[in-house]
């Protein structure tokens, strides 16, 4: 059976959605929380990078090597999908960079597609503006030779892709209930920084995860088909 392994940052930003749409094609869906097991000896058949409280620009040993391990996963050519802060060390990986944005972004916000995301193989699906939940405070310059998919007006790379099998997303997609309501308990610093109550940012959400979810399935179905 294949294997997808699943890089989290912290116990409580797993999979979420992903993790459904995975084994029901057929892998095992293999989860590591890095910074306190460290990464494996082989990146598998599919590599899913999920979001984080920390930034691709910290010092921390285990982030460089994470970025070596993602370009190793590249080198091979299996499918790889960055999700917030793996987006970010998925367009460091690829020569881009990181920076602070303008504001902390949280809960559903308004994304557009580029000329380049209209004619995406994924995203030509979508509607021209949607809403997306976000949960970040920095920024992506796009990598080098990538294609600039999603815009936000205080965010301009809101997504963007490498190759038919590489995406970054700022966004996220997978996320269920209960994994809001980790972010939101385990984050208070960053619901303060937004702005918002907790109650709010669930509230505002919850009606938009089912069609979040199916975006998120169609993503998984590409990348396994690409």
């Amino acid at each position: 059976m294949k294997v997808a392994l699943c890089l989290q940052h912290v116990p409580f930003e797993g999979p979420g959605v992903f993790r459904q749409a995975l084994e029901t094609r057929g892998y095992t869906v293999r989860n590591i929380v890095v910074p306190v097991n460290g990464l494996p000896s082989d990146p598998g058949d599919f590599l899913l990078i999920m979001g984080g409280p920390m930034s691709v620009n910290d010092a921390d040993a285990w982030i460089e090597a994470e970025l070596q391990f993602v370009q190793t996963a590249l080198a091979r050519d299996i499918p790889v999908l960055g999700i917030c802060f793996g987006a970010q060390l998925l367009a460091k990986a690829l020569g881009g960079s990181v920076a602070p944005g303008p504001k902390f972004e949280i809960g559903m916000s308004s994304v557009s597609l580029t000329d380049m995301g209209k004619i995406d193989p994924i995203l030509s699906a979508t509607p021209q503006d949607f809403l997306v939940f976000q949960w970040h405070g920095e920024g992506i310059t796009l990598p080098p030779g990538s294609a600039h998919l999603m815009t936000s007006a205080d965010f301009p790379v809101q997504a963007f892709r490498m190759t038919e099998r590489v995406y970054g997303l700022l966004f996220h997609l997978e996320l269920e209930e209960a994994g809001m309501g980790a972010l939101c308990r385990e984050c208070p610093q960053d619901v303060q920084r937004g702005g918002m109550a907790p109650e709010y940012i669930q509230a505002q959400s919850r009606p938009h995860l089912p069609r979040l979810h199916q975006l998120a399935d169609r993503f998984i179905e590409h990348l396994l088909r690409a």
